[in-house]
């Protein structure tokens, strides 16, 4: 920032010095005769220069503290009037130059600024004391910055650090953080462990899709993106709820919107901040699976008691072999899911980014990368990896530079990079086909035999039986290749923002522009395993002679499939002119004016209409009214067109408003005692209209779809005759238009003690011209296809609380609390269907959304006489025996069939999600934890899937279901006829009667979960400061420690999903550092 006069030994400031040379150059270039016989004036006029300036300039030091004495590293001493100033070191002095008129700006985040006057004193102690947190005085709302106290839509906001979790999947941390957000968590194999998230639930039952809007940095991007984002970058991140808040994103935020902006530099000397962290990762709950020996027992009871007559699979001469412990490799018990799986694995984690800059320039840069690996087990005998590898690298890169002083330039551009390497069918397909892998038939590898053609070979003995080696083998088609991919994203944006006071004061435009590159590709590597089964055994010496299965289709080489390749890419565009003012101090107006356009492209659509560039573009308006900072009024508008609709539909023009008072700056309210204690209230409500395009799977309804490839038209007797021809695949219709919603909000804001926030808003939404296929068109109609139309009709309400404590009660001890909790149902209103006079318990109008229907259950049949007595169950044709599930008859026609369902249970997706936690600091020490809840919600078991000893089919390979203990420990049988026995009289085959949709299988998917706890460690700044660092903590955190349920068969929050890869319990050391 300075330059140094050699001469003199003084430092002056850039601007000077250059000007200083510029002179002396063009004195001495016009003059030379000067330059070259009278140095003395050359020299006389620099020491006067030079004197000059150390007349008017003075050395200023001092240290900058907080409240509690403190130092303050990063605090920003600006000269007031200038571009000049510095920032403190590790222990918060500085020193500046400046002339002894001078006023001096001290600030520091979060902290009031102080401003002091040199005049005759050049040392300077400045104490700095705390102020409301600047970041929850701002809410980040579409397309600008608003006061949180005159924000009217429903936007709930959470600070970046409460996001962070010991995964590398940032969605993983939303569930029961954020009010108004309805998310679960399916799957926890690395890759594939995105969570699902709603905002205030799902309201809309079309094709469509019901998942929010995500904008980082006001860009349409994917949940896959926004789950590679890090915390680390993120400045903001606030969920918009209501159509206030979502208006200018017009059809785009029909389902709520999720805005993250990233983090910007800040003026001051360059900051860097490293974290880096280690975890351990192992199954939170594992399917509990019975043992081989009680497999083969059960298996049998179960094919004796279906059938006393029939041959039993298993001899009771080899069950007493293995309960012996013979030989395994002839008497095999294998453990499949101990085969594949080991007991837990290791993650990394590392972040960088540096920050900084002057008054014109202002940079962050971040480097992130995460390394996944999976629980499966590695053949040591393979020279690639199997187990899971998932690798992922970011960068960030966003500057900003001041062109000049009313004329803002940011460039923005990131990349992330995925991959991927792992089992060939991925990691939920092996952990399902050790369910579906028979435990005692063959052992997974054999140990080589006396054959020197076997001692001798270059490749795993792997075990299988039958013919050419028929069966299912998980730990070979673990072992036998893997699947690579590579994801790419890369995102580049300007955004350049105009101050234009000199037209009128407050008004101001931006213009933005983004391009966005996505490309993936996979590919796989595999060998043919050989097979070999036990051809002959020697009880006596205890030798066996292997048998090759499949000698001449083995291969001990890898072959390659090339995969599949994407290509994507989009452009958007935005501009607007923004314009915030205040009249005679109490009149705050403020208004905006949007308009978007965007398209999209895809490389690998796979047809004519899919290829086709899509677009969408919109105008949207906003415009505000605060009088006094008690009276809030807001309107905005939505004028959005969509590519999908006919030219008198592609248009929609969505209105909304809302209105807002706070009561707590009424003077009658600040003048009376209740003050005191109710520090703020606001009363805000809203409602408006949102237009949803994204209503099917279709792209342009206004045009038909034939393809003259198609089957034709069949004739004869039995319509077994025909040609291939043209075929319908959709009919044109012009009058599908916009799904619209309609949302009411109406809530309170309010602050008591200074130091507790609660915040309750109800709201309501009501769904029209849903897209429904059309009902009971009867076929003489002629339609090749059932036609589409905007019928449906759906309601959604309910309500969300939050709620905030932070109090310090001195400088060593500090407490937060917050909680949430969100309740939101919905229902269908109108749904084309039968009418169902004589059954309206069939009707879908009335019933919940992903409320799922079945048969009510009574019981188990006693015995073959209540069999007989009760209403005939004839589902597949088998018959029904004693221990199979009794049906209720709702019609009471003595037949069970599907006009005896009902809606049965809660919706699939929770109604109700909430969550509680605390972080507590003591001196250096700080601990957090964090429960989440979910309530409201059912799923099925599917009894088919765990069906045990079923024989099944997958990829061409046979296999038996897997024994779960809680099946061969509570079954009905004849020594056990309990009626309401967990499971079922036993069969080895599918029993289509107890394989039905009925309340036998339906479960709760209530759950209360230890999400997270962290305990840290802070180094005091005496130490950090000798060492020049500004930060150095140490923590250990983990996720999924506790589960709180009454299922018990695998992780509640897997719903019906448990029979794959299971969630992860993890615990993480950790590290960050700041310099």
């Amino acid at each position: 920032m300075y330059k140094k006069n050699i001469k003199n030994g003084i430092k002056l400031p850039h601007r000077e010095y250059f000007l200083y040379m510029a002179i002396f150059g063009c004195f001495m270039l016009d003059i030379p005769s000067l330059r070259a016989t009278d140095n003395n004036i050359y020299n006389k006029y620099e020491n006067n220069a030079v004197y000059s300036i150390q007349q008017a300039t003075v050395k200023v030091t001092g240290k900058v503290l907080d409240s509690t004495g403190e130092p303050l590293p990063g605090a920003t001493i600006q000269v007031i009037g200038t571009p000049r100033g510095v920032t403190t070191d590790v222990d918060g002095s500085f020193s500046i130059d400046c002339k002894k008129t001078d006023k001096l700006e001290i600030s520091y985040l979060g902290m009031q600024s102080k401003t002091i006057t040199v005049d005759k004193k050049t040392n300077f102690v400045i104490t700095l004391e705390d102020q409301a947190d600047q970041l929850e005085e701002v809410t980040v709302v579409a397309f600008a910055k608003q006061k949180k106290e005159s924000v009217l839509g429903s936007v709930s906001t959470i600070k970046p650090a409460e996001l962070k979790t010991t995964s590398s999947n940032l969605t993983t941390g939303f569930a029961g953080k954020l009010a108004g957000v309805i998310a679960y968590q399916r799957s926890g194999e690395p890759g594939q462990d995105n969570a699902e998230f709603f905002v205030r639930g799902i309201t809309t039952f079309g094709d469509g899709s019901a998942n929010p809007l995500i904008l980082i940095d006001n860009v349409e991007l994917e949940s896959s993106d926004l789950s590679r984002l890090n915390p680390d970058d993120i400045a903001s991140f606030s969920v918009l709820k209501d159509a206030t808040a979502t208006a200018l994103y017009g059809a785009r935020g029909a389902n709520g919107v999720i805005l993250v902006t990233t983090k910007e530099g800040q003026e001051g000397r360059a900051k860097l901040s490293f974290r880096i962290e280690n975890s351990f990762s192992s199954s939170a709950k594992d399917v509990d699976i019975a043992d081989p020996l009680t497999f083969m027992k059960l298996h049998n009871e179960a094919v004796r008691t279906r059938d006393p007559f029939a041959q039993l699979p298993y001899l009771e001469s080899a069950i007493a072999a293995r309960e012996e412990g013979k030989n395994p490799y002839v008497y095999p018990m294998v453990d499949w899911q101990d085969m594949l799986f080991k007991k837990f694995t290791t993650n990394q984690r590392a972040n960088l980014n540096i920050s900084g800059g002057g008054n014109v320039a202002r940079y962050y840069i971040a480097l992130n990368y995460a390394k996944d690996n999976g629980i499966m087990r590695q053949n040591k005998n393979n020279k690639f990896n199997n187990n899971i590898n998932n690798n992922k690298y970011g960068v960030r890169t966003n500057v900003n530079i001041k062109l000049t002083k009313k004329t803002d330039l940011a460039v923005r551009v990131s990349g992330t990079f995925d991959s991927y390497q792992g089992p060939l069918k991925g990691g939920s397909d092996m952990y399902n086909q050790t369910l579906n892998a028979n435990p005692v038939l063959f052992p997974a590898t054999f140990l080589p035999d006396n054959q020197p053609s076997h001692i001798y070979a270059k490749h795993v003995l792997f075990g299988n039986y039958g013919e050419g080696g028929e069966y299912l083998n998980p730990y070979a088609e673990m072992c036998r290749g893997y699947k690579e991919s590579e994801n790419t994203s890369i995102i580049a944006q300007l955004e350049l923002k105009q101050n234009l006071d000199f037209i009128t004061k407050g008004l101001r435009a931006r213009l933005m522009g983004n391009v966005t590159r996505k490309s993936s590709y996979d590919a796989s590597r595999s060998y043919n395993p050989f097979w070999y089964s036990v051809g002959a055994y020697d009880k006596f010496t205890d030798q066996y002679i292997l048998s090759d299965l499949n000698p001449d289709k083995g291969t001990d080489y890898l072959s390659f499939d090339p995969g599949d390749k994407k290509v994507e890419s989009s452009i958007y565009m935005e501009a607007s002119l923004s314009y915030d003012r205040q009249f005679k101090e109490r009149h705050n107006v403020s208004s905006m004016l949007v308009y978007t356009v965007r398209e999209e492209k895809n490389a690998n659509a796979g047809s004519l209409i899919k290829s086709l560039p899509k677009r969408n573009m919109g105008l949207a308006g906003r415009f505000t009214y605060d009088y006094d900072n008690r009276y809030l009024a807001e309107f905005n508008f939505g004028y959005n067109g969509s590519e999908r609709f006919d030219k008198n539909h592609r248009w929609g023009f969505f209105p909304s408003g809302g209105l807002g008072w706070v009561i707590s700056n009424e003077d009658f309210w600040q003048n009376s005692g209740i003050s005191k204690v109710v520090n703020k209230l606001k009363l805000k409500g809203s409602y408006g209209l949102v237009g949803n395009d994204n209503i099917g799977k279709d792209r342009f309804f206004y045009l038909s779809q034939v393809s003259m490839n198609g089957s034709g038209i069949n004739f004869g007797t039995n319509f077994n005759n025909g040609y291939s021809g043209i075929d319908i695949e959709r009919y044109a219709n012009p009058s599908i238009g916009w799904e619209i919603s309609h949302k009411l909000n109406v809530g309170f804001e309010t602050t008591l003690f200074n130091d507790l926030e609660l915040n309750a808003e109800y709201f309501k939404e009501r769904r029209t011209n849903i897209l429904q296929e059309r009902a009971d068109i009867p076929s003489i109609a002629g339609f090749k296809k059932t036609p589409y139309a905007n019928i449906g009709e759906a309601q959604g309400e309910g309500m969300e609380f939050s709620v905030d404590y932070s109090h310090s009660f001195n400088k060593n001890l500090w407490l937060t609390v917050r909680g949430n909790f969100t309740y939101a149902t919905s229902k269908y209103t109108k749904y084309e269907e039968p009418a169902y006079e004589d059954t309206p318990w069939l009707r879908r109008t009335g019933r919940k959304l992903k409320q799922q229907e079945g048969y009510i259950a009574e019981r188990l049949f006693i015995d073959e006489e209540d069999v007989k007595n009760s209403p005939k169950q004839t589902f597949g044709g088998q018959p029904v025996m004693a221990g199979d599930i009794k049906y209720k008859d709702i019609n009471n026609d003595g037949l069970i069939d599907s006009r005896d369902k009902v809606a049965i249970g809660a919706p699939t997706t929770p109604e109700i999600i909430y969550g509680f936690g605390f972080s507590l600091g003591y001196r250096d020490f700080d601990f957090n934890c964090f429960f989440q809840g979910s309530g409201q919600s059912s799923f099925f078991i599917n009894p088919s899937d765990i069906s045990p000893f079923k024989s099944v089919t997958k990829d061409g390979k046979k296999g038996n279901k897997a024994l779960l203990q809680f099946i061969a420990d509570n079954h009905w049988s004849e020594i056990n006829p309990n009626p309401y026995a967990e499971w079922p009289r036993l069969s080895a085959v599918n029993i289509d009667n107890n394989n039905q949709s009925s309340t036998w299988w339906l479960r709760d998917g209530t759950f209360l979960r230890l999400k997270s706890a962290e305990i840290g460690y802070t180094l005091p700044q005496k130490y950090t400061k000798k060492a020049y660092m500004q930060n150095f903590r140490v923590y250990v955190s983990g996720t999924n420690l506790l589960c709180f349920s009454n299922f018990k068969l695998w992780d509640t929050e897997m719903g019906g999903s448990g029979l794959q890869y299971p969630l992860q319990r993890v615990f993480n050391l950790g590290l960050q550092v700041t310099f």
